[in-house]
């Protein structure tokens, strides 16, 4: 390999071009090419292992925000309808519990949605715009209010995240 090469390709170069053997070692782990691009670029190339982490970091951040629009989101569609207001109203004065489980994918999502408003369970679902790592209209967060009892009707055989 030339000088320049191993320069342009080498550990923290910060360039734009991506180390090839990382890239790979990354898309190994699932991570969709274009996202290991930029976390290689933003760890300036220094091991596949740096870019993962950084990556992985990127998507915790993202999801405690996807957590954070379904709760107000679903709070405040608890507001607009009067028949859902008492509702909001003993969640808050209860302890305002929240649990986050994990669903396998969006169709799932869309399934516990359709679980949840048989049951009359008030529902929001976050569709993302698609400004960060998540495409565009994926829909990632399902939150759900109720009793208990009903909810766990929906969520209760889930991982808890």
């Amino acid at each position: 390999m030339e000088p320049s090469e191993q320069q342009q390709m080498g550990p923290g170069s910060g360039s734009q071009e991506v180390n090839p053997v990382y890239l790979q070692q990354l898309r190994e782990l699932d991570i969709p090419e274009e996202a290991a691009k930029q976390a290689l670029l933003h760890t300036r190339n220094v091991s596949a292992e740096e870019a993962a982490m950084y990556y992985f970091n990127k998507l915790e951040n993202e999801l405690a925000a996807q957590v954070g629009h379904a709760a107000v989101g679903l709070y405040q569609a608890l507001q607009e309808k009067n028949s859902w207001r008492e509702m909001a109203w003993k969640w808050d004065h209860g302890g305002a519990k929240k649990v986050v489980v994990q669903g396998t994918n969006m169709a799932h999502l869309l399934e516990l949605q359709a679980l949840a408003m048989s049951l009359s369970l008030p529902t929001y679902l976050v569709q993302d715009a698609g400004r960060t790592q998540v495409e565009a209209g994926s829909r990632t967060v399902l939150a759900i209010v109720g009793e208990e009892e009903m909810v766990n009707n929906v969520t209760g055989s889930l991982k808890l995240l």
